[in-house]
């Protein structure tokens, strides 16, 4: 038996086609969907670096405030500090500073509980000449930044909630799928609260600590993108651009097929017009020599006759010898017609082919009028089946004819009933057969011995010469063309095509 994919593919040439189009829709959505997220990270990125520059802005501002207020010293014994009147003011002016406190050289400590926290912070500060974080509350968004300095150190309380500059924040904070967090030591404060992490997608991170010494937080970014914001839309066009061009381009590979399919038969039709114009030529050439000879052989004894008896009959004698020459005329006449329509010599055209890739090719040029039909054939093909020795057209002819007649036989049977058989294979080691059965209505006994004989048909219509054509061209091949036996088990009937095995020629590929 074939392979059940080597039909498929021959005859549903589309499947190739349709798996070369998925690739295409799949690698130009893979595109799409690359392109789009290098665009979202591209975006990401951008807006991560303008929040670490806005906020690294701001938290430096703080150590500015605590320099400022450094610098505001009493300048000679007995004048007030500077800072004393600029301290009240600083919440108004810089939202993000609840309050400021300040710790005068030589007088006590920091106020109640803030002592122990703040006096640490100070001598850090006083260590690392810059000011130092105490009292870190990062969820709840509050801090103490301390900055020692002679003779008055000072700190502030920082609200983070307030130090994020809203107008000039590159995203929208409410809708904005990135999440933006200060952290330290495993603590974070939200900046933006973004979008939950859905699981599906691909995540985008982005670390960098605040460009100020004194509030090493840092700014992490995070992003992750959803199904939902893949462009589908692009891709669902895509695959509809590429479907469009798969539909045209299939379109034009069945009328391609078509047209070939058409060509062939109608060069089978031509060959066996041709063929039937021999067998009914030379018929004719047959029966029509006989009666011209015995004319001949008549009116040329008549003019003998003439001749003796009576003497004076010059018109008679001059109209008998015309009679003879048009007489010889016609059988000239009818001899180069014969001559003309005779089939060449088909057992010195024949070639070694593949009796398997012949029967597809025919079944292959069918495939309308069994689908018309609703038939489906079955073929069994023996392995290893030798190549046979035939003319090409010939075998065609002959496997379409079969074949046609099978599918006229099938007319007759309701279509649940419609099979046609194929079998290919070897009766003997010298020769390759083909069997063709359909299961009709079978060939009525009395018609059996008369089936090859010219002119004899049982289909109304028919004219009785394509099995005699068959077997004809079977038999100037060398080959071999018969009814097999009825057997009572099996409907229909069966015709057997016998060739023979080329000569040391390998077995061919039935692979169609």
């Amino acid at each position: 038996m074939l392979p059940a994919w080597r039909p498929l593919l021959r005859h549903t040439p589309h499947l190739p086609s349709l798996v070369v189009w998925a690739l295409v829709a799949c690698a130009g959505c893979s595109w799409l969907v690359l392109n789009r997220l290098q665009q979202l990270h591209a975006a990401f990125e951008t807006d991560a670096r303008i929040v670490h520059r806005l906020l690294s802005q701001r938290v430096v501002q703080h150590d500015a405030i605590l320099a400022t207020l450094a610098l505001l010293q009493p300048s000679a014994p007995g004048q007030g500090n500077a800072a004393d009147a600029t301290l009240p003011r600083l919440p108004s002016v810089y939202p993000q500073i609840l309050s400021v406190l300040q710790r005068p050289g030589g007088a006590g400590g920091w106020p109640g509980v803030l002592q122990a926290p703040l006096s640490a912070a100070e001598a850090a500060s006083r260590r690392s000449g810059h000011a130092e974080m105490a009292l870190v509350d990062l969820p709840a968004g509050r801090f103490h930044l301390v900055l020692a300095s002679t003779p008055a150190s000072h700190a502030l309380q920082i609200d983070l909630r307030t130090t994020v500059p809203q107008d000039e924040w590159p995203m929208d904070m409410a809708t904005s799928p990135v999440r933006v967090t200060l952290e330290q030591g495993g603590a974070a404060f939200v900046v933006q609260p973004g979008r939950a992490d859905e699981g599906l997608g691909w995540s985008y991170a982005f670390h960098k600590l605040l460009a100020a010494p004194s509030q090493p937080l840092d700014v992490v970014a995070r992003r992750t993108v959803g199904i939902a914001e893949l462009p589908w839309l692009a891709m669902l066009g895509w695959c509809m651009f590429t479907a469009a061009l798969w539909g045209g381009g299939l379109a034009w590979w069945r009328q391609r097929i078509a047209r070939q399919r058409a060509e062939e038969l109608l060069r089978l039709g031509q060959v066996a017009r041709l063929n039937t114009l021999g067998e009914l030529a030379a018929g004719m050439a047959h029966e029509l020599n006989q009666p011209l000879t015995a004319l001949l052989s008549s009116t040329q004894a008549a003019q003998r006759l003439l001749a003796d008896d009576p003497p004076d009959l010059d018109t008679a004698q001059t109209a008998m010898a015309r009679a003879v020459e048009q007489a010889r005329r016609a059988s000239t006449v009818v001899g180069r017609l014969r001559r003309l329509v005779e089939r060449p010599d088909l057992a010195g055209q024949a070639q070694p082919l593949a009796l398997a890739t012949a029967v597809q090719d025919v079944l292959h040029l069918l495939e309308p009028e069994m689908a018309q039909r609703g038939v489906a054939p079955t073929v069994s093909i023996a392995p290893d089946l030798p190549a046979v020795l035939a003319e090409p057209v010939a075998l065609q002819q002959i496997v379409h004819n079969l074949l046609m007649n099978a599918l006229q036989a099938l007319d007759q049977v309701p279509p649940a009933e419609r099979q046609l058989v194929l079998r290919l294979w070897m009766p003997d080691a010298a020769h390759a057969a083909l069997s063709v059965r359909d299961h009709g209505p079978g060939v009525p006994p009395e018609a059996r011995a008369h089936l090859f004989e010219p002119f004899y048909t049982t289909r109304t219509g028919g004219l009785g010469l394509g099995l005699t054509l068959c077997e004809s061209l079977a038999q100037a091949m060398g080959a071999s063309l018969a009814l097999a036996p009825a057997d009572p088990a099996v409907p229909g009937a069966d015709i057997l095509l016998v060739l023979a095995e080329a000569p040391d020629t390998p077995p061919p590929s039935t692979q169609p």
